[in-house]
């Protein structure tokens, strides 16, 4: 079975049930997009507030409540957006850090600790300021709504930013963000939750302990997982705590795995025999064996991301950023120590906290923490962090009420206004830097994660281009597949364009989808004991459709080989092991799909047509020459 994206997308890829995993990619892409929508709704709050405010108001106060026996939940329709739709937007936040720790950037624990700090950092100073601001007055209270960056407008906006700043400066902010989210649901449990009742509290406890113990029994099912979740949802509601808490504890809690080859070929076996007998009951074990092949956090992704970008965070803006600004409103905010603080607390105290503690710890550990990206990077991760719009908004109205709950919002949008112009004049800061310079100051001199298990050795593998260049770009494939096909031509492409690039070819040949692969792959072996094997790689591609004997003893003569010789290679297969090799260093490089690519060891995620292939090999040729 192949993937059933178009060839020409240079996205897809053949695997035993179909991998075109792009996880970070893909929630970086749905972030950035969204950021459009979540700027629309905001601005049609405004504008619905300006024009029609009493309506508004009217709207969003409606009572919206479910009972069943004269029993249930009745809110505001504002509430349930803040406290119920609100809560899957954390369980996705959720299971994005979830991903990254368990198959991340993340997955190297140490590269925890930096952001971990930078985050907690980039907190504390923002609430100092506030309360610095507001000491000894009442509005001290909402210090909660002055400390949170917001994921979706902190990418959406450095996306719009290009390639002024490298990918890797996302992850940094995506943890930083999973931090500011953990502590700020932490803030909303404890400091803003009124009048907690102890028996549903306990209720709630005693279910999240069944969830754990249901996880810990293997249960995959979502509707149990989904009842449960309701009802400790139900559960902290009626005890008083903000239940939004629950969405990122569930999200924590959903394990990341890489599809392993073996359930894969599984997967296609299960789908072979239904295709032979297409029974209820084999098309049920089919569902359940390519399910079982997905981690239960990608396919939850791939479900509910979309929705909570496209529509429950821009919903959340709608509900809740309407004001009707006028002259007396802006004069009162920008002298209000409410606003100030917010401001202040955003704009100077998120880049003060994190810039200046990713140095401090940098420099205290004598170089083993790093930041994964070079000092000017930081610094427009820095500025971009005092985005904070969500959580924000989010405990601004639960701290705040009337003027203040206005005054509160203008700090905010403010911020978010100032935040994106500081990062852009980085940008433009560092745009003007000689080039090693920029360099530096954009990717730094960090050591990368290795993907790749087995290091390329000039005497084993198969390789091409200078023994010395500066990226070695490493290709898992699979002569049958015809997104390796297709790729070979960029390969090719790529080689004529840099001289400074080696490529290695390793095989990974899918027998269950590709019934000729194996023996391709083994006939490229015979044919490189003769010193012809790129000459076969080469005739093997260019001939995908006819890899039968007949036809590999046909390139054979085409290249002059020993035929005799070659043919008693086919059949003693001697070429076997050193496929076998290859293939289960793919499988300790957490390869199962092909084609795969790395580049400097590290894996290559995403589209591999030429422009693609060429941003990432630039990319590692300059981390390359900053750390020779």
């Amino acid at each position: 079975m192949t993937d059933s994206a178009a060839p020409s997308s240079f996205f897809g890829r053949t695997s035993s049930s179909g991998e075109d995993r792009t996880p970070l990619r893909a929630f970086l892409r749905t972030e950035t997009g969204s950021a459009t929508v979540l700027l629309a709704g905001t601005l049609a709050a405004l504008a619905w507030a300006n024009i029609g405010h009493a309506s508004y108001q009217d709207f969003w106060q409606t009572r919206l409540s479910v009972l069943i026996g004269g029993r249930g939940v009745s809110l505001m329709l504002r509430e349930w957006v803040n406290s119920g739709l609100m809560t899957l937007f954390f369980f996705v936040v959720g299971l994005e850090a979830r991903r990254e720790f368990d198959m991340g950037e993340l997955r190297e624990r140490r590269r925890v600790t930096l952001p971990l700090i930078a985050g907690v950092s980039g907190m504390l100073v923002p609430i100092a300021i506030f309360l610095a601001i507001n000491a000894g007055r009442s509005s001290a209270h909402g210090w909660g709504a002055a400390m949170s960056t917001d994921t979706a407008f902190a990418l959406g906006m450095l996306a719009l930013l290009g390639s002024r700043f490298p990918s890797r400066l996302h992850t940094f902010i995506l943890t930083i963000a999973v931090v500011d989210d953990l502590v700020a649901l932490g803030v909303i449990a404890v400091a803003y939750s009124e009048h907690v009742t102890l028996t549903p509290l306990l209720v709630a406890l005693g279910i999240f302990v069944v969830i754990l113990l249901v996880r810990a029994a293997g249960m995959r099912s979502g509707p149990v997982f989904g009842v449960l979740g309701v009802a400790v949802w139900v559960a902290l509601l009626k005890s008083g705590v903000d239940p939004v808490v629950v969405g990122l504890a569930l999200g924590l809690l959903t394990y990341a795995y890489p599809a392993a080859r073996i359930d894969l070929e599984r997967a296609s076996g299960l789908f072979r025999a239904f295709r032979e007998q297409p029974t209820p009951e084999l098309e049920r074990s089919v569902r359940q064996g390519l399910a079982s092949t997905v981690s239960p956090n990608e396919r939850l992704q791939q479900l509910y991301h979309p929705w909570t970008s496209y529509v429950i965070v821009p919903l959340f803006a709608l509900a809740n950023a309407g004001i009707a600004i006028n002259g007396d409103l802006l004069g009162r905010a920008f002298t209000s120590p409410v606003t100030l603080g917010i401001l202040f607390a955003y704009v100077l105290g998120k880049p003060l906290g994190i810039i200046g503690t990713t140095w401090l710890t940098t420099r205290f550990s004598r170089g083993r923490l790093t930041p994964q990206v070079g000092w000017g990077a930081v610094a427009g991760g820095g500025t971009i962090a005092g985005v904070g719009f969500t959580v924000s908004l989010l405990i601004a109205t639960l701290a705040f009420q009337g003027d203040r709950l206005d005054e509160a919002k203008i700090g905010i949008l403010s911020a978010v206004v100032c935040s994106f112009a500081a990062t852009w004049g980085i940008a433009l800061v560092i745009r003007a830097l000689p080039p090693r310079s920029r360099a530096r100051a954009l990717v730094g001199t960090a050591e990368t994660i290795i993907d790749l298990a087995a290091p390329v050795d000039p005497d084993r593998d198969h390789l091409r281009g200078p023994k010395e260049a500066l990226v070695t770009l490493v290709e898992y494939g699979d002569f049958e597949c015809p997104y390796c096909g297709q790729a070979e031509s960029v390969v090719r492409e790529l080689l004529a364009g840099h001289g400074d690039v080696r490529y290695v070819w390793r095989h990974l040949p899918l027998p269950d989808v590709h019934p000729h692969a194996q023996l391709a792959a083994e006939a490229a072996e015979a044919a490189g004991q003769q010193g012809a094997f790129w000459e076969m790689h080469d005739l093997l591609f260019d001939n995908q459709d006819a890899l039968e004997v007949r036809d590999l003893l046909r390139y054979a003569e085409q290249l002059n080989l020993d035929i005799e010789r070659f043919r008693q290679c086919l059949h003693q297969r001697p070429g076997a092991a050193r496929v076998a090799e290859d293939v289960e260093s793919a499988d300790l490089s957490g390869v199962s799909g092909t084609p795969s690519f790395f580049i400097n060891g590290r894996r290559h995620v995403g589209a591999y047509d030429i422009d693609a292939l060429t941003a990432a090999v630039r990319t590692a040729k300059v981390r390359a020459a900053l750390t020779r």
